[in-house]
């Protein structure tokens, strides 16, 4: 919408009230530079002081690596809201002064594209988690030939997605004529992979 606004202008210039306008663009910047810092902050102080619940086995839940996404959302749309407004005191200075009204719409333009970029980053860098799809193929390998190695297991279902940023969870499907305990299963995947959260089913093949 802002690009096509932009272009718009580009073809049916408009009056422009540049004092008021530069103002409003300077409280602008302010404002989002001030939410900026405190989120910084924020995300800071979150890293330095790990509170994060812990199962009975010591492993932490990965939620508030979850909300890190919540975090950078949040900064990624402040900092593209402050760069839009630099941009849009340097279209008005340059209007006032040098009467280069063009400089409006074309920094719209260019504001707009700042904004599709760092959101089409952020769509990609958590898609995987939102969607739950599988984390890495080169690790389900190495889970797979954890458990099928030297033995006559075979593994029959397995999928290891993203539950944070950093963590992993599991679930693995096994058809063996010599069952074992899940916990033997998940001794063997620790070795080759650090999932906090596995879910092993075992079936004994007829």
């Amino acid at each position: 919408m802002m690009a096509l606004e932009s272009v718009r202008r580009m073809f049916e210039p408009v009056a422009i009230s540049f004092d008021e306008a530069l103002w409003v663009a300077v409280l602008g910047l302010a404002v989002n530079l001030i939410c900026a810092a405190m989120l910084l902050r924020h995300s800071h102080h979150g890293h330095t002081h790990d509170s994060e619940p812990k199962n009975a086995h010591g492993h932490t839940h990965g939620h508030h690596h979850q909300h890190d996404f919540n975090l950078r959302g949040a900064l990624l749309h402040v900092l593209a809201d402050a760069a839009t407004s630099v941009l849009a005191i340097a279209a008005l200075i340059a209007g006032k002064y040098w009467g280069w009204l063009w400089m409006d719409p074309a920094m719209g333009i260019v504001g707009s594209m700042l904004i599709a970029s760092w959101s089409i980053g952020l769509i990609r860098s958590t898609s995987r988690l939102l969607l739950d799809r599988d984390s890495d193929p080169q690790l389900s390998e190495r889970v797979r030939g954890a458990i099928e190695r030297g033995s006559d297991d075979k593994v029959v279902d397995l999928h290891i997605w993203r539950i944070g940023s950093r963590y992993l969870a599991g679930i693995v499907s096994i058809v063996t004529h010599h069952p074992r305990p899940p916990e033997h299963y998940k001794a063997l995947v620790a070795r080759h992979a650090d999932i906090q959260h596995l879910t092993v089913e075992v079936n004994t093949c007829s």
